[in-house]
């Protein structure tokens, strides 16, 4: 029998965000015990963008969460769809080679146009945007540095421009000394594509419940994982999609756990909007990443730290967290006189090479967890849900194995 650390189960989130939750996707109790082909544990982003999948294949198809679909670590993503992975191109070459790294470059870039497709074809609701990313120097990234980013990503087939000082304060009045400017992003509502989701799966026969898995039961040929209210659900797969929150028998090196910060300014007149809406990011450990909404809010985001999990001392960090967002959009843009209308603050999941888990769980193969996102959770979401279905559905592809759940820490980062 496996179970879950009751320890873990904490908040995910403190703080309220601007995002709309749209037409929420109704629970429904677990009154028998029951039997699916597959149990998606988690009914976030990850778990929405599985579930979604797995019924469009024609699988029966359980969804169960402790807590309301989608209001967890989803509600505190700032959604900028990126993607450029937490790592640098140059820096994943140091550790993997450039083959391997630029693949999964392409594999993400790939990921983003694929989810834009899909909210398209399923006709989500979900505020989603194409966007232009535009990487900024910052702290020992400096434009010798970006260039070398730059001319890797042109040999990989990636899109953007590498963009000097002068080009850069000319487009977007920004004080730095180069950044790169890249196609192929996007941004959206995080509840409503989650929720969106959710409402898909369940009109195509999936089975949403209000549940709390405590158990798994892997004796026989087909898993049983154990509610909190007695019941239980049988299934042949079991997807792990719960955030950070990691079952005591998912163990890994490489992760760890974080909280990240967010505020969101009331809307801002013209003169505070930058060029076309770009998602802005720093390339610095302590980064800032800026995005606007669709009622021209600026939400900033970033102060991540791995030493304030717990919800009382997020809580107390915010306002300290609030002014550091703060005063970084104004070194950035010094004509907007920023405020915070809403703060909120969020714990994830990230690993040391910037790369997901996704896969088997070792000596668990019908047991298939996604953690470990960092800073691309949706983008790696959609990732997860194409590499998950493609598993249970018997398929294969190289790429299958570039995000095994149990790798090793690589030996340059020990």
């Amino acid at each position: 029998m496996l179970s879950i650390d009751g320890a873990q189960h904490r908040d995910l989130r403190t703080g309220r965000a601007p995002w709309a939750s749209g037409r929420r996707p109704t629970r429904r109790t677990l009154k028998q015990d029951r039997r699916c082909d597959v149990l998606v544990v988690g009914a976030g982003i990850t778990g929405a963008l599985a579930a979604e999948r797995l019924v469009r294949e024609g699988r029966d198809v359980c969804i169960v969460d402790r807590e309301r679909p989608g209001l967890g670590s989803t509600a505190a993503s700032t959604a900028m769809l990126l993607w450029e992975i937490d790592r640098p191109l140059a820096g994943l070459t140091d550790l993997y080679g450039f083959e391997r790294a630029a693949r999964l470059y392409r594999l993400s870039l790939q990921a983003v146009r694929g989810l834009q497709s899909l909210v398209e074809q399923r006709e989500i609701a979900c505020r989603m945007r194409a966007r232009h990313s535009l990487y900024l120097a910052a702290g020992t990234t400096d434009a010798h540095a970006l260039m070398k980013e730059h001319e890797l990503r042109g040999r990989a087939g990636l899109p953007g421009h590498f963009l000097d000082y002068r080009t850069l304060h000319h487009q977007f009045g920004i004080d730095r000394e180069a950044a790169l400017l890249s196609s192929g992003a996007a941004d959206a509502d995080p509840l409503c594509l989650a929720h969106g989701l959710l409402a898909r799966a369940v009109e195509g026969g999936g089975h949403l419940f209000d549940a709390d898995a405590v158990h798994y039961d892997v004796s026989g040929r087909r898993t049983a994982v154990l509610m909190d209210d007695g019941h239980s659900i049988e299934a042949d797969w079991v997807v792990l999609a719960t955030g950070y929150v990691m079952p005591d028998f998912v163990a890994s090196e490489i992760h760890r756990v974080t909280t990240t910060w967010a505020v969101a300014t009331p809307p801002q007149p013209r003169r505070g909007r930058w060029r076309g809406g770009a998602l802005i990011w720093e390339a610095t450990e302590h980064y800032l990443d800026l995005r606007t909404t669709d009622d021209h809010r600026i939400v900033v985001g970033g102060g991540d730290d791995e030493t304030i999990n717990e919800p009382d001392a997020r809580a107390n960090a915010t306002p300290g967290k609030s002014q550091f967002l703060l005063a970084g959009l104004r070194r950035l843009f010094p004509d907007i006189e920023p405020c915070a209308e809403t703060a909120w603050s969020g714990v994830f999941g990230t690993t040391a090479d910037g790369l997901p888990l996704i896969g088997p769980v070792p000596g668990h193969p019908r047991i298939l967890a996604a953690y470990g996102y960092g800073g691309n959770g949706i983008t790696f979401g959609f990732l997860a849900a194409e590499l998950i279905a493609g598993v249970i559905g018997g398929r294969r592809a190289a790429w299958y194995d570039d995000f095994p759940v149990g790798r090793p820490m690589p030996p340059a980062l020990k």
